[in-house]
């Protein structure tokens, strides 16, 4: 079996810690794919660097952990997969903070790659989580965005969220 790590979180997490768990005994790992994902200064497109001074991540306990473990093996059942973790933080975040992580093991790289990004595309479209900025003119909810919808699509998932 092989172990599934899903966390919702308002502490920072240590990506050479959680890398560490993950392969703990393993001798059968070949790859472990890695994606950190971090809170910016500005939306890209709508405002300069530095306007961003916040953000707040909002999401539903219980339902947000059962999403993502169906993304987690949806992904299993697409590549031979060793290993998954997934941690997402919520509350306020400033920029430069880490947001996300996604660790995937596997024993080829092509498939801890591949499935680490699907997580990733699948995480921006399909997780329940709402995310307002903090700006100089107060809070606003950022909108999904057609490219994250665009993205999940190469892999044969329909989303709507931008439309």
């Amino acid at each position: 079996m092989e172990p599934i790590t899903i966390r919702i979180q308002t502490a920072p997490f240590d990506l050479g810690a959680e890398m560490q768990v993950l392969r703990a005994g393993r001798l059968d790992v070949g790859a472990i794919a890695s994606f950190v994902g971090l809170c910016r200064d500005h939306h890209p497109g709508v405002c300069d660097p530095g306007h961003v001074q916040a953000m707040e991540l909002e999401h539903y306990p219980g339902m947000t952990e059962r999403a993502i473990a169906d993304m987690v093996h949806e992904a299993q059942a697409r590549w031979p997969l060793l290993g998954v973790t997934v941690i997402h933080r919520v509350g306020r975040l400033l920029p430069g903070d880490d947001i996300v992580l996604v660790l995937v093991a596997s024993a080829h790289r092509a498939a801890a790659f591949a499935a680490c990004e699907f997580l990733m595309d699948y995480l921006k479209t399909q997780a329940p989580f709402w995310k307002k900025e903090t700006t100089p003119e107060g809070g606003q909810w950022v909108d999904a965005r057609e490219s994250d919808d665009a993205a999940l699509r190469r892999w044969g998932v329909e989303s709507d969220n931008a439309g």
